[in-house]
């Protein structure tokens, strides 16, 4: 399915984090956390301001990021989790 998400929206996939400590310890999945890192999968065309001209997006398909932990709305396309979130939901970009 292809979808593209609207004004200043972000579509992120979660990237998983590590299964075991640093220790060797396995973590259940009932402990776990969900991760706050991502990869943006595609990227609105960007808000409009006040005079209609549209504000570029700092972030692009491939990116890294680190967002916040309540942040986005979590849906489902083709049987895959996926987030969409505002672009000021997203906290920076990972190098």
């Amino acid at each position: 399915m292809s979808f593209s998400p609207l004004h200043d929206r972000v579509l992120v996939r979660r990237i998983e984090g590590e299964e075991k400590t640093k220790g060797g310890l396995i973590i259940p999945d009932s402990a776990k956390e969900k991760p706050q890192e991502g990869e943006v999968v595609s990227v609105g065309a960007g808000a409009k301001d006040e005079s209609g001209a549209r504000i570029t997006m700092d972030v692009k398909a491939g990116d890294k990021i680190l967002f916040g932990k309540w942040s986005g709305t979590e849906i489902k396309l083709d049987d895959e989790e996926l987030l969409i979130m505002k672009e000021s939901d997203i906290l920076g970009i990972l190098a």
